[in-house]
């Protein structure tokens, strides 16, 4: 019942049983703690914990590690989160000791939850998913759904939103079944929140509504104020002014009952909300200050702040203070990244700061400061990618000046495109050798259907060019036409694409004139992740001409069987290096561990002709599919995690694998799979698949990538080369399906 949230029920059978023993006593003390905590009796709570204390203090009883849990409740109860977390790692010491699984699981979930009060959200991961993988042993559901609705509250901070939104409605679906209301309001109100990240305004507020439904069902304050709290914002985005001032004069005697100070800040950010929509602009001001400097403000209460008090600024004219203020914000949002210890948080963790980078690009435009607005947008980019690569990311060292974009484009012999996608207007800056030009574009809205509709159209078995594809049209439209007059014949061309442009192939789209044909046939298509990666390159790549080959691989499981064709391509790759100069593995030498042991620093180019897997919701854990090394359950699987652990100077990799490219789009890190962990290795250039490449079409394409390579061609012409080859036939290969989803990546 306890552990249901059945407290009121719960709390007269433990008072009025009669223990049988000292151990019974205990339990039941330390559970009456935990009981009155949850519906705010701190009194009682502390003398039943008191009370257990004492009994512990001269015995060592299996019961006394479920005294320092209600204990470490207790203090979470109140805020003092240090003290929380000191009681629940005693009590996961003493389930360690005493092999209490229940007693772990449940003490790492709260020095998980601690974690997450504490914003240090990576952290939390690493302890709800222990907990939760021993919940998962004992078949406990509970656990199991308070675990799911803990990680999903710790990828929505993350900014992850897809995976936090699947784990938390099935939490919220777990708590129903099990009948625990406290809950299934936690979930509600997760999940709403999610949905108003996601513009999902509607599905927001029928969530809020039943969590505040639920609320007061229970009479619980503390939840009440939590519901009305997210409505006041809700409403207040959606122009409903009067619905949140009535929710903002029902909160304000709750909060002040409560003493919390963390409810009393967001009041004031929601009263700030509503005083800036109705115009009050001093009192808006005001109520922003005071979030912003309350020692009690938690970072995003005060990012959040910054931010509203820039768009006050811009409201008002004042232009110069609100450059100041959206500087701020950033710097308070890096300050939070820079806390986060691995790149599985660091990667999604942008999101959290896209609407304010995207605000202030926009006042940059339209001030006319255009340049300012290119180095500020490429400072959102590849982050990640560039401290694995020991490039500095401190904002405040990329100036335009060291920047340089246009001796960017002059050194690679290129046109730069870079774009931006924002929720009123898109951008993308065109890079010549002698100037930057800016365009504006419509709003990312206006052209993600596009992109999804197209990318099912390449994926069919047709000729879009041939059929005159709208979408495909449509994309070169919006994204290419505007600088088409900057594109001479076979022009090289880097993009640096944004969100779901990270998933399109610019070399499909269609030019309508003089005939429908695809880009490819007039240019040279590159991806890059930032300027500042690509002006930090440096020529130290792998000398000579030595190859590692891996592929081959025996069939770990009916999941990924033989390639018919992977000797045959392995061949054609074999023929145009010298055999003293190459290290093949093959069938069940092509394993991990091989190429890990290989010292893969010490090859030019690098080759896999294997299946591979791409993960949407932990990209890192995306994969190339080899032959087992051990009995390890996934020992066949070369995870990207592992790959950026192993420094890499080569001057290609090629992943010949479905979605080698990557699954995922992150902000700021385009798509993140295994392109993007060989470019974090420290690889030059990498061609990654956007799709599932075919078996049959590979070995022909893969043989002349290495023909063009060994008559001297860069590897970006040599596969635009390749392409054309298979595009000019007059095979089936002709058709985007074949030649399209391999895309090359450079960080030059």
């Amino acid at each position: 019942m306890v552990w249901r949230g059945m407290y009121d029920n719960a709390l007269p059978m433990l008072q009025n049983a009669a223990p049988s023993s000292p151990e019974d006593e205990i339990e039941s003390l330390a559970l009456q703690g935990i009981a009155f905590t949850r519906i705010q009796r701190l009194t009682d709570a502390d003398a039943s914990i008191s009370k257990a204390e004492h009994l512990c203090r001269n015995e060592d009883m299996s019961s006394c590690g479920a005294v320092s849990r209600a204990r470490g409740i207790l203090n979470l109860e109140s805020g003092n989160f240090e003290k929380a977390r000191g009681f629940f790692l005693t009590s996961l010491t003493f389930a360690r000791a005493h092999h209490d699984k229940p007693l772990e699981a449940s003490a790492l979930q709260n020095l998980g939850f601690v974690s997450l009060q504490e914003e240090h959200v990576d952290e939390a991961v690493d302890w709800i998913s222990a907990g939760y993988r021993i919940a998962l042993e004992l078949g406990d559901d509970n656990f199991v759904q308070s675990a799911h609705g803990n990680l999903g509250w710790a990828y929505f901070r993350l900014g992850d939103l897809d995976r936090a939104l699947d784990l938390t409605i099935d939490a919220e679906h777990g708590a129903e079944k099990l009948g625990n209301p406290r809950q299934q309001i936690n979930w509600l109100t997760t999940a709403a929140n999610i949905h108003q990240a996601k513009q999902d305004r509607p599905r927001a507020i029928a969530y809020y509504k039943r969590a505040l439904a639920l609320a007061k069902a229970l009479n619980n304050r503390g939840y009440i104020i939590n519901a009305l709290e997210d409505l006041a914002q809700t409403s207040i985005d959606a122009g409903q002014l009067a619905v949140a001032d009535e929710c903002i004069r029902e909160l304000e005697p709750l909060v002040s009952q409560t003493g919390d100070p963390l409810d009393a800040l967001d009041v004031k950010f929601a009263e700030g909300r509503l005083a800036a929509a109705q115009h009050r602009s001093k009192d808006a001001e005001d109520l922003f200050r005071k979030v912003e400097t309350d020692p009690a403000s938690q970072t995003s209460m005060r990012m959040g702040a910054e931010h509203q008090l820039a768009l006050l600024f811009e409201s008002a004219g004042d232009l110069a203070a609100a450059d100041r203020m959206y500087r701020t914000a950033l710097t308070t949002f890096d300050s939070a990244r820079d806390q986060l210890k691995n790149e599985d948080s660091k990667l999604p963790f942008l999101a959290n700061a896209t609407s304010i980078y995207s605000d202030y690009i926009r006042l940059l435009i339209a001030q006319n400061r255009t340049d300012e607005a290119l180095q500020t947008a490429d400072q959102s980019r590849a982050q990640t990618l560039a401290q694995g690569l020991g490039v500095s990311s401190d904002s405040h060292a990329l100036d335009a000046k060291r920047l340089r974009p246009n001796e960017i484009a002059r050194r690679s012999g290129s046109t730069l495109l870079f774009y931006w996608l924002g929720d009123k207007e898109s951008y993308l800056w065109a890079i010549t050798p002698v100037r930057t030009i800016l365009y504006k574009l419509p709003p990312e809205r206006e052209i993600v259907p596009h992109i999804k509709r197209y990318g099912k159209a390449l994926l069919g078995l047709g000729d879009p060019a041939e059929d005159s594809n709208a979408d495909g049209l449509a994309l070169y439209r919006m994204l290419i036409a505007p600088v088409a007059p900057l594109i001479a014949p076979n022009a090289s061309l880097i993009v640096l694409s944004d969100g779901e442009l990270s998933r399109l192939n610019l070399e499909t789209l269609i030019d309508p004139a003089p005939h429908p044909h695809y880009l490819i046939e007039d240019a040279t298509v590159a991806s890059a992740p930032s300027l500042h990666l690509l002006a930090s390159a440096n020529s130290s790549a792998s000398a000579g001409h030595k190859l590692l080959l891996v592929g081959d691989a025996i069939s770990p499981n009916p999941d990924y069987p033989d390639l018919r064709m992977a000797a045959s391509e392995m061949k054609q790759i074999e023929q145009h290096f010298d055999a003293k100069r190459t290290a093949v593995f093959a069938r069940e030498q092509a394993n991990p561990a091989a190429y890990l042991a290989a010292n893969p620093q010490q090859f030019a180019y690098i080759h896999f002709v294997a299946h591979g897997v791409a993960s949407r919701t932990d990209p890192l854990d995306s994969a190339i599919i080899l032959s087992r090394s051990s009995a390890a359950e996934d020992s066949f699987k070369l995870h990207a995690r592992d790959i950026i652990k192993h420094p890499i100077r080569a001057n290609l990799v090629t992943v010949s694998a479905c979605y080698g490219s990557g699954a995922r789009s992150y902000a700021g890190e385009g798509s993140v799979g295994l392109a993007w962990a060989f470019l974090r290795a420290g690889a030059h250039n990498v061609v990654g698949a956007l799709w599932e490449v075919s078996d049959e079409s590979t070995p022909q394409l893969m043989g002349d990538l290495y023909s063009g390579l060994e008559s001297g061609e860069p590897p970006s012409a040599a596969l635009r080369q390749a392409k054309l080859t298979m595009l000019h036939s007059r095979t089936g290969f002709r058709k985007p399906f074949y030649w399209a989803p391999l895309q090359l990546y450079t960080g030059l």
